[in-house]
């Protein structure tokens, strides 16, 4: 049975981390969703824009799968960048579309967790007093759509880089979003709040570079593991991040990484099939 993990939120969540400044994350039991159906995992996971790139995800899918050897884990993603908790409003498309996604996950899953990262839209003092409110509506009806009253739900902090980017303006209350996210993981059940301190940005200042998405699904993990709030760093998360880098290839995985890079054209023909009867000889 697949172990399935809703993605929701903003671009944060989506994932905004350029590829190349990180190794590649690629594990034949790690799934997203795609179509209804599980296909293995590839960055990016969340394609809401053309821009998507690494997110948290890859990387708290890949430290599951540390602690849960002979089983795999599945990513529904149904993140949208820009988006403020308004527009998560129940009855609205993004609520709709993650209750469409996660329902078909269930046929062949079960739904494990909630991972939510959002709040870089509602940055003012107006809308930081509703948030606990709205987002309390917001997640108890999806919950009950799903019959999933008990699973964890994970809440990670903005960055504290926010209001020193080229928007920095823009951003200058994000921390009073942050105190109403903690806010909503300390007083509701089964719910978990990981900070963002300590990790940088993307050359915009406003979505995590690819490495602190790295470090950030670490947190996330360690939250849900644990069912503790992760209120600062008291783990080797590097150490972590290497491990999973270091993991090696299945011979099912290295014959679909090269089969990914023959049907993009970076190899030839010939050199595909001398390649791949070397792996079936391995």
């Amino acid at each position: 049975m697949i172990h399935s993990f809703l993605m929701i939120g903003q671009s944060n969540m989506a994932g905004r981390g350029y590829a190349k400044e990180v190794p590649l994350i690629f594990d034949e039991h790690i799934k997203m969703l795609r179509n209804g159906l599980w296909q293995i995992m590839s960055e990016p996971i969340n394609f809401d824009r053309p821009s998507s790139g690494v997110g948290l995800a890859s990387s708290f899918a890949a430290f599951w799968r540390r602690d849960h050897q002979e089983d795999e884990i599945g990513l529904i993603p149904c993140a949208d960048g820009g988006t403020c908790l308004d527009d998560w409003a129940v009855g609205n498309a993004l609520f709709e579309n993650a209750v469409s996604q996660a329902r078909l996950a269930q046929r062949t899953s079960k739904i494990k967790g909630i991972l939510w990262h959002q709040g870089e839209s509602d940055c003012s003092p107006e809308k930081a007093d509703q948030y606990q409110e709205k987002f309390s509506k917001i997640i108890d009806a999806l919950r009950q759509e799903l019959n999933i009253p008990g699973v964890p739900l994970i809440i990670g902090g903005l960055g504290d880089y926010l209001p020193n980017g080229i928007l920095g303006q823009y951003f200058k209350y994000y921390s009073l979003v942050n105190r109403e996210l903690e806010g909503f993981a300390q007083s509701h059940e089964n719910c978990y709040f990981v900070t963002a301190k300590e990790l940088t940005p993307n050359p915009d200042g406003i979505h995590f570079n690819a490495h602190s998405q790295r470090l950030l699904g670490i947190r996330y993990y360690c939250a849900y593991r644990d069912l503790k709030h992760l209120l600062k760093t008291n783990i080797d998360e590097n150490d972590i991040l290497n491990e999973i880098y270091n993991r090696t290839y299945t011979k099912t995985e290295k014959i679909k990484l090269l089969e990914h890079e023959f049907a993009l054209g970076n190899i030839e023909g010939k050199d595909y099939l001398m390649q791949i009867t070397a792996i079936g000889q391995e």
